[in-house]
């Protein structure tokens, strides 16, 4: 039966069996020491004795009767061997119902104990992946039980974020992809696919569909950019953070000298942490990227690398058009796009570079910031725990360059 294989039927056998010995163990105790100190022994040595009847002149006279007859102290041995019986007897019937009892009170104790697991059960019974909302919220004393239920409510707390943000991802990332292929389908159906469409539209539809296939794929390779460092198969090693930073502007320097741009490297030495260098790369190159695109022609780009207390640090400075007060706590959303720099000639952005950058950076355990004024440039940083950073010591709020 399904009770035989509960924790209550095992703790109550358990509370049952400790209990039940340790009162036999306390009447047998009990027994040994009263048997010691009575000494019980039967009558072994059995005398008969006729029965006389005395008169008044002193005379005896004989009745007749034989009567069995022992020593004093025989007598009192078996008086004490007869205790003793009865001392064991009611023993035994007292053991017996003493362990009826234990099990009772074994059931009772056991189910009081497990209370809190059984409301635990409970509550996970009823979460679905659909509705984390759920928690168990127990209360009362600051237990196993209670460690374990606090550690199951911040579980789901981190799955109830993780799948808020999957579902968002998903939301937008259909709402990305449902435009470009709507103008896709638009001028296949009216130019492509139309006899009576001209030469200029076929070739003004392609130019189009061209630019709306190219956004799609830099939107679906920065979406396998997030889905690969969600994941724990990137291996991290010991990182060179100025060769990270002198590789991604190597990356970006052919884009930056097609629009004028000059590249400046302000890179320390001896910057080295624990992370993915190919991540690193990525989120230094989508910096970079970034910085190309809103500069106007002929500024300068710099690229720096330093150490601030146990932080080390990777910044770009753009000269471009910088950003708004109220919109730089947004600048890292999934998404979420700014007002279009001049001259950057209609290119559109996925939205997802400057929030692959804070994913990265935040794996790795750091910060990602902006540092902007409308008119004179924006910064972007991102600071990273060094190997001998104190755990406590905070991120540095000032902009590195």
């Amino acid at each position: 039966m399904k009770i035989f294989r509960s924790i209550r039927f095992r703790l109550t056998v358990l509370y049952s069996t400790l209990l039940f010995a340790l009162a036999g163990a306390g009447l047998g105790v009990a027994y040994v020491a009263v048997d010691r100190a009575l000494d019980p022994k039967p009558v072994t040595k059995r005398l008969e004795a006729q029965l006389v009847k005395l008169k008044s002149d002193g005379r005896t006279v004989p009745t007749g009767v034989t009567l069995e007859v022992a020593e004093v102290q025989q007598i009192e041995g078996e008086v004490n061997l007869r205790l003793m019986q009865t001392l064991r007897d009611w023993s035994l019937v007292a053991l017996g119902g003493l362990f009826l009892a234990s099990l009772g009170i074994g059931w009772v104790l056991s189910g009081r104990a497990l209370r809190p697991v059984g409301a635990i059960a409970r509550t996970t019974r009823e979460i679905q992946a659909t509705d984390l909302s759920r928690r168990i919220r127990l209360n009362g004393p600051r237990d196993e039980l209670r460690d374990l239920a606090d550690t199951i409510d911040s579980m789901l707390d981190r799955l109830d974020q993780a799948f808020r943000s999957q579902r968002q991802l998903i939301d937008d990332a259909s709402h990305e992809l449902r435009s470009p292929l709507a103008i896709i389908r638009a001028h296949l159906d009216a130019s492509l696919t139309s006899p009576e469409a001209t030469e200029e539209e076929r070739r003004q539809a392609v130019a189009t569909v061209d630019r709306a296939t190219t956004r799609m794929s830099r939107l679906v390779e920065d979406l396998l950019a997030t889905a690969r460092r969600d994941t724990d198969a990137l291996s991290d090693t010991d990182v060179d953070l100025s060769a990270v930073a002198r590789e991604a502007g190597e990356d970006v320097a052919p884009l930056a000298a097609g629009r004028g741009l000059r590249l400046r490297y302000a890179l320390g030495g001896d910057l080295v942490c624990i992370g993915d260098p190919d991540a690193l790369r990525r989120a230094a190159g989508n910096l970079l990227s970034n910085a190309v695109r809103l500069s106007p022609p002929g500024s300068a780009i710099t690229v720096g690398t330093g150490r601030a207390g146990g932080w080390l640090w990777l910044a770009v400075a753009d000269e471009g058009p910088g950003i708004a007060d109220a919109d730089q706590s947004r600048v890292f959303d999934r998404f979420w796009r700014g007002a279009a720099p001049r001259g950057s000639g209609g290119d559109r952005r996925t939205g997802l570079g400057l929030a692959i950058v804070r994913q990265i950076v935040e794996s790795h355990g750091g910060h990602p910031a902006v540092f902007s004024r409308l008119g004179a440039g924006s910064t972007f940083v991102f600071w990273l725990p060094a190997v001998d950073r104190a755990d406590d010591e905070p991120p540095p709020t000032a902009a590195p360059l």
